[in-house]
C-alpha cells in the first residue's frame, strides 16, 4: 500500500494530469452533443439510416451511449497518465532511487499498475457523474426517463469502468517498453488516434476485397475498438457481441502487465 500511495502522490504533485483531466472533460462535452443528436435521430425512427440495429435503437441502448460519452478520448488520456507514471521516473532520473529504495522491481511495477487502475477509476467516476447528470436531464426532457434500472445501461457503466482501469494499465505497459517520455507519449497517441482510423480503413478494404461485411467485426482485435464494442448494446453485421470486446481488452491488460514486469526486472537501471 505504501508503494501505491507513493505513486498516487507522484501524480498529484505534477500539473500534467490536470491538463489531461481538462482534455477529458472537453471531450465529454463534444461527445455528449453528438450522442444526443444521434439518440434523437435513432429514437425518432431513423436509426436504420445510421446503421443502428433494432437492439441499438431502444431508449436503454441510447441511454447507455449517452452515459458513456467521452470514452474514446477519455481512454487515451488515462493511457497517457499510465505512461507518465513510468516515464517520469526516467525523465526526472528518479528511477535509480526508486529501485534502490524498493529493490524488488516486481513490487514497484505492481504498485504502479494498482495506482494506475485507481486513477482510471477516479477518471471514470468523474466523467460518469457528469454524463449521468446531463444524460438523465436530456432523456427526461424527451420523455424516455433516466433508464438507470435497465441492464444494458448498468452493463455499459460497469464495463466503461473496466475500460478506464485497463487503459491506464496499458499505459504503464507502454511506458516500460518505451522509457523516453516524449517518444512514448507521441507513439501511443498516434497509434490510438491514427492507428484506429487506419485499422478501420484496412478492414473496410479487406471487406470489399473479400466481398464480406462480416470481416468488419474483426476490427475488435484493436483495443480502442474493443473498448467501444464492450459498452455497445446488441450486435450487427459490423459489430460483434459486447463480451468479445471485453475478452480482447482483458487480454491486452494481462499481456501488458506481464510484459511490464518482465522488462522492468531485466532492464539495467543506471
Amino acid at each position: 500500500m505504501n508503494l501505491v500511495r507513493a505513486e498516487l502522490l507522484k501524480i498529484r504533485t505534477t500539473s500534467t494530469w490536470w491538463w489531461l483531466a481538462l482534455g477529458a472533460f472537453l471531450s465529454i462535452a463534444l461527445a455528449f452533443a453528438f450522442n444526443a443528436w444521434y439518440a434523437v435521430t435513432v429514437l425518432g425512427g431513423d436509426g436504420g439510416d445510421l446503421g443502428a440495429s433494432p437492439e441499438q435503437s431502444t431508449p436503454a441502448a441510447q441511454a447507455a451511449n449517452l452515459y458513456t460519452s467521452g470514452q474514446y478520448l477519455g481512454l487515451m488520456f488515462v493511457m497517457l497518465i499510465g505512461i507518465l507514471m513510468v516515464t517520469n521516473e526516467f525523465f526526472h532520473q528518479t528511477a535509480t532511487t526508486t529501485f534502490l529504495t524498493t529493490p524488488r522491481r516486481t513490487s514497484v511495477i505492481v504498485g504502479k499498475l494498482i495506482a494506475a487502475s485507481l486513477l482510471g477509476f477516479f477518471f471514470w467516476l468523474a466523467t460518469t457523474v457528469i454524463d449521468l447528470a446531463a444524460g438523465s436531464i436530456f432523456l427526461s426532457l424527451n420523455d424516455y426517463g433516466a433508464q438507470l434500472g435497465e441492464w444494458p445501461v448498468q452493463r455499459a457503466l460497469l464495463f466503461n469502468l473496466l475500460a478506464y482501469a485497463i487503459w491506464t494499465i496499458l499505459g504503464v505497459g507502454i511506458g516500460t517498453l518505451i522509457t523516453n517520455q516524449l517518444g512514448a507519449v507521441i507513439t501511443a497517441a498516434v497509434l490510438y488516434l491514427v492507428g484506429t482510423q487506419v485499422v478501420g480503413l484496412l478492414f473496410l478494404l479487406l471487406s470489399n476485397l473479400l466481398d464480406s461485411e462480416a470481416v468488419l467485426k474483426w476490427q475488435v482485435v484493436w483495443p480502442a475498438v474493443a473498448s467501444q464494442v464492450m459498452i455497445t448494446e446488441g450486435q450487427s453485421e459490423f459489430v460483434p457481441a459486447w463480451w468479445v470486446g471485453a475478452l480482447v481488452l482483458i487480454g491486452y491488460a494481462l499481456v501488458s502487465g506481464v510484459v511490464g514486469v518482465f522488462i522492468t526486472r531485466r532492464r539495467d537501471i543506471a
